[in-house]
């Protein structure tokens, strides 16, 4: 079993990718009331929403179970990607290494999509591989489609 690793895919979207990714890097707190059933809360620890170097504490649900991270925030803008370091909480018990990366692409005039890389260490050969953690990734990407169509 791998002790570090990294997940990689695609999640297609509708829309522009700009739009898309001004959510993800400036809108963060319109998640718990788009998505409450993965997102209850995003809250700015330090730093602004849409601030380089920015802390924010995720209250999410996993597997049924309510969980907490808390993310150092990089932002590219000529890339359109957002990437997410993980600092402390519930998966930072389980690894040493948790990034995320969203990187937003266009992909025809009225479609994007939104590539999820996740880079992980676990703390000991014990800790599964965080594939359930790639699954709400991937559910929260979607499920955030219709609601940044709407706005």
């Amino acid at each position: 079993m791998a002790t570090s690793g990294t997940y990689v895919t695609e999640v297609p979207l509708k829309g522009n990718a700009e739009k898309h990714y001004k959510r993800w890097r400036d809108e963060n707190h319109l998640f718990p009331d788009a998505i409450g059933h993965h997102i209850q809360s995003v809250d700015v620890h330090h730093g602004e929403w849409n601030s380089h170097g920015g802390i924010k504490i995720w209250n999410y649900t996993l597997d049924g179970k309510e969980e907490v991270y808390k993310e150092m925030r990089e932002i590219d803008d000529e890339n359109k990607t957002v990437t997410s370091r993980g600092l402390e909480g519930h998966v930072m018990e389980q690894f040493k290494v948790y990034d995320l990366i969203f990187q937003f692409s266009p992909k025809s005039e009225d479609g994007c999509v939104c590539k999820i890389t996740m880079i992980w260490e676990k703390v000991n050969d014990e800790i599964p591989e965080p594939s359930n953690y790639m699954k709400l990734l991937k559910s929260i990407v979607a499920d955030m489609d219709d609601h940044v169509l709407k706005a």
